[in-house]
């Protein structure tokens, strides 16, 4: 019954994060449209922020409760998800042509945060300063994309009922706090199943919450690519990625420092970093992505469960 209760709230929490987050997205864009943004930095600095949402409050409850595996594990394994399953799963919709400053650069600052991360979580700790080196890497990096990335269309948000900046802005607020309150309950639940089944709380933040997480950009991006946007979803997929291996991952011991564990998480992020490192030669090099990519990209996901099983 206490199994189940659980697993009511973890479904609970994640919906309420995810329709929450769905609204902040939808008027991040429409905010950001205004400005005329281009399309793939639009993505990767402000829409990927917006599905983020999720992964960001999740850090920030994580560390609140004391639970920096569960930080960890799933700002992590979002990185993995989102540049192997996810993004393996584009073709499925449209073939992409890749442009090799886009996918290197996110790449290679993507990599660095995994760097990082893994120095920090070596030993066993996650503390402020570790946090606000993750946080300003986020901001360097990011403001290092917009400026140096050209941009080739704007983008094209989905209606939204109101048009006031000023409201936009306030709805955006009020979503937050919504995803906010669902992450907190979410965590809540995932650290109680983990005791309640015996498995190490890393390993089911990495492929459990990391999918949950991910759902926002599964929706946006699979929605823009039918729209025929694929400059917003190629931005919002490697921009997560980047965000959840900087900005998410850190901004929760810079809220509240807490224990992590070493073996797994270095194995964890070791294995993204290599899984990041491959996607982007592989797309860069052949500057295409179809299905015979998408494969390799889902194939990549799926040995993680081979990793992590044996680091465990």
């Amino acid at each position: 019954m206490q199994i189940a209760f659980q697993i009511f709230l973890l479904a609970g929490g994640l919906a309420v994060a995810l329709v929450a987050s769905d609204r902040a997205v939808a008027y991040t864009r429409a905010l950001a449209a205004a400005l005329g943004a281009p399309a793939f930095v639009v993505g990767v600095a402000l829409v990927s922020i917006g599905t983020d949402l999720p992964e960001i409050a999740n850090s920030i409850a994580a560390h609140v409760q004391g639970e920096g595996d569960v930080n960890v594990g799933d700002s992590v394994g979002s990185t993995l998800t989102q540049y192997t399953l996810v993004l393996g799963l584009f073709p499925l919709v449209a073939v992409l042509a890749i442009d090799r400053l886009q996918i290197g650069l996110v790449s290679i600052f993507t990599i660095a945060g995994l760097g990082l991360t893994t120095l920090f979580v070596a030993d066993g700790w996650l503390g402020r300063l570790d946090g606000a080196i993750l946080v300003l890497s986020w901001a360097v990096f990011t403001a290092a994309l917009v400026k140096v990335l050209p941009g080739h269309t704007a983008d094209e948000p989905p209606p939204v009922a109101h048009r006031s900046r000023l409201v936009q802005g306030g709805i955006v607020l009020l979503a937050l706090g919504f995803v906010g309150f669902g992450a907190t309950v979410a965590v809540r639940s995932l650290v109680q199943l983990a005791e309640l089944a015996g498995v190490p709380e890393f390993a089911i933040a990495f492929f459990g919450a990391s999918l949950g997480t991910s759902a926002p950009e599964i929706v946006v991006d699979f929605t823009a690519l039918v729209r025929g946007a694929p400059g917003i979803a190629l931005g919002d997929a490697l921009g997560s990625s980047l965000v959840d291996a900087t900005l998410s991952i850190g901004v929760g011991p810079l809220v509240a420092p807490a224990e992590v564990t070493p073996r797994l998480a270095v194995a964890g992020s070791l294995y993204a970093l290599a899984a990041v490192a491959i996607v982007g030669a592989l797309l860069g090099v052949l500057r295409r992505h179809d299905r015979l990519t998408g494969l390799v990209l889902v194939g990549l996901y799926s040995f993680a469960y081979v990793v992590l099983i044996a680091a465990a």
